[in-house]
C-alpha cells in the first residue's frame, strides 16, 4: 500500500482520519500506532516482526541507557541493529562476493535462499541508531511510555521511505499534539503538491527514463542518452521529494512537525551545497553520527579527507547493496573531497551560472552510477553522451507534448520560484489586501486542479513505486 494508491487515498487514509478525530485525546497515539503497525503489515506480511522487534528492543535499551551511561551497552546496541541492517539488507550481496573468491581457492560456492528485504529498514534503523545514542548523550531523555516509542519509530507518514525523522524532534509533540483547521489545511495542500510531483511529473518521467536506461549504450544517440539522463535527474528528485511533501504533509494532519528534506537541490552551485540541500536527514544524520565521530574536520588535512570518503561510502553502502550504490557514494565523497583543495577555492571566483553547470554535471553524472544496472553499463552510458552510441533513434522520437510539459514544468519546479512570487505578492503594498485572499483562493484551486489531474493520470497508468521504497 502506497501513498499515490486508490486504496491509500479512498480507504486507508480517511478510516484513519476519521478514527483519529474523533478518539480522545488520550487514544490518539493507540489509534496512531495500530494504523501504522497495519499499514507496515500491510506490505510486509511475516517480516513484520522485524519492525517490531527492532521498537522493543531500542526502548528497552533506551531506558537502560538512560539509567546507566554505560559505553559497551551503546556499542552492542548500535552493533545489534547494524546487525540485523546487514543480515537483510547485505547478506545476499555478500555472499554473492564470496561466492566470486572461493572456487580460486578450490571450495564450494555458499548455497543459500535469497534474503528478503523489509521495506523501510534502512530508514527505521538509522533512527534507532539516532535516538539510542541522543539517549546515551544525554541530548534526550529516555522515553518511558512503550506506545509513545513506538509512535515515534512506526509511524507510517515516514515508516517507509522517510524522511529519518530523530526522536528529539518530534518528542514534545508525542505525550500532546493539537490539530488546528490551518495546520490542516497545509497538511493536505503539502500531500496534494507531493501526490503532483509523483503521479504527474515522476511517472511521466520515468516512461521515458526506463526506456532509455533499458536499452544497450551502444544503441542510443547522443541526444537520446542526454534525454534519458535529464529525465531520471528530475524523475528521482519529483519522487523522492514528492513522497516526502507527502510524508509531511501526512505529519501536520496528525500534528506533526518533520523537518524539511529537500531545498531545491538542483540549483546548488557546489556538490558540497547539493548535499546540504538533497536529502537531509540522512545526510544530517551521517554528519552527527558518523562525520563527527571519526573526527569531522578538527584533525589533519588528510584526516578529514578520510572522514569524508568514510561517510560517502556508508551513504553509497545505505542505498543499496551494489557496487554501483558503492561507486556512487565514492563519486560524491570524491567531489567533496576535491572542493576542500585549492580547486574550491579556484571555484567561488568562477561565474555563478559556471558553478552551477559544473555542479549539474557532477551530480548528473553520479545519477548514472546510481542508475546503471553494472558498472559496465554505467561506463557505456558515459560513451554514449559523448557520442560513442551508435543508436538511430534521437530525442525526438520521444518528446511528444506531454514529456515536453513534464521536462518544462518539473525544470522550472526545481527553482525556488513558487516561494519567490508568494513572497512578493505577501510584501506587496498594504492597502491591496485582496493579494493574500486572492493567493489563498490560488492555492485553493490549485490544489484542487492537482488532485484531479493526479486522480486522472493514476486512474490510467501503470503500478509506479516510489524509488526510495527499495531503500
Amino acid at each position: 500500500m502506497v501513498f499515490s494508491s486508490n486504496l491509500f487515498l479512498f480507504g486507508f487514509l480517511p478510516l484513519v482520519l476519521a478514527a483519529y478525530y474523533l478518539s480522545p485525546r488520550v487514544a490518539r497515539n493507540a489509534v496512531l500506532l495500530a494504523a501504522s503497525i497495519l499499514f507496515y503489515a500491510w506490505g510486509e506480511k511475516q517480516y513484520c516482526w522485524v519492525l517490531l522487534a527492532s521498537i522493543a528492543g531500542n526502548w528497552a535499551a533506551g531506558i537502560w541507557l538512560a539509567r546507566q551511561k554505560s559505553k559497551r551497552l551503546l556499542i552492542t546496541v548500535i552493533a545489534a541493529n547494524l546487525v540485523l541492517l546487514i543480515a537483510f539488507k547485505y547478506a545476499n550481496f555478500l555472499v554473492d562476493q564470496l561466492n566470486l573468491l572461493l572456487p580460486i581457492f578450490g571450495w564450494r560456492p555458499i548455497r543459500m535462499s535469497p534474503v528478503h528485504l523489509p521495506i523501510g529498514i534502512s530508514f527505521f534503523t538509522f533512527q534507532a541508531i539516532a535516538y539510542v545514542v541522543d539517549v546515551y548523550r544525554r541530548d534526550v531523555p529516555a522515553e518511558q511510555s512503550s506506545t509513545r516509542y513506538a509512535v515515534y519509530a512506526a509511524m507510517f507518514p515516514h515508516l517507509v521511505a522517510g524522511p529519518i525523522v530523530r526522536y528529539r524532534d518530534i518528542a514534545h509533540q508525542l505525550p500532546h499534539r493539537c490539530v488546528t483547521v490551518e495546520s490542516l489545511g497545509v497538511g493536505v495542500r503539502r500531500f496534494i503538491v507531493g501526490l503532483a510531483k509523483k503521479a504527474l511529473l515522476a511517472n511521466t518521467l520515468a516512461a521515458t527514463a526506463d526506456d532509455v536506461f533499458a536499452r544497450p549504450p551502444d544503441e542510443l544517440s547522443a541526444s537520446l542518452a542526454w534525454l534519458g539522463l535529464v529525465c531520471y535527474t528530475l524523475q528521482i528528485y519529483f519522487d523522492f521529494s514528492g513522497y516526502s511533501d507527502m510524508a509531511i504533509g501526512l505529519g501536520k494532519m496528525f500534528g506533526f512537525d518533520f523537518l524539511e528534506n529537500f531545498r531545491y537541490p538542483y540549483v546548488a552551485q557546489t556538490v558540497t551545497d547539493f548535499w546540504r540541500r538533497w536529502h537531509i536527514s540522512l545526510s544530517s544524520w551521517l554528519r552527527d553520527y558518523v562525520y563527527i565521530p571519526l573526527g569531522g574536520s578538527r584533525g589533519s588535512a588528510g584526516r578529514t579527507l578520510a572522514n569524508l570518503l568514510i561517510v560517502f561510502l556508508l551513504c553509497g553502502l545505505w542505498h543499496g547493496a551494489a557496487w554501483s550504490f558503492i561507486l556512487w557514494g565514492l563519486w560524491h565523497g570524491l567531489f567533496l573531497i576535491i572542493e576542500r583543495t585549492g580547486w574550491g577555492e579556484r571555484l567561488k571566483s568562477l561565474p555563478t551560472s559556471v558553478r552551477h553547470v559544473y555542479t549539474l554535471l557532477a551530480v548528473m553524472g553520479g545519477w548514472i552510477l546510481f542508475r546503471a544496472d553494472t558498472l559496465s553499463h554505467a561506463l557505456g552510458y558515459f560513451g554514449a553522451l559523448a557520442g560513442a552510441g551508435s543508436g538511430l533513434a534521437t530525442a525526438a522520437d520521444y518528446l511528444n507534448r506531454e514529456l515536453w510539459l513534464a521536462l518544462i514544468i518539473g525544470t522550472v519546479s526545481c527553482l525556488p520560484a513558487c516561494p519567490w512570487l508568494a513572497e512578493r505578492l505577501r510584501n506587496g503594498e498594504r492597502q491591496l489586501v485582496w493579494r493574500e485572499g486572492g493567493l489563498v483562493f490560488a492555492q485553493v484551486v490549485g490544489c484542487v486542479v492537482l488532485l484531479h489531474l493526479s486522480m486522472l493520470w493514476l486512474a490510467s497508468g501503470t503500478y509506479n513505486p516510489f524509488l526510495y521504497f527499495r531503500f
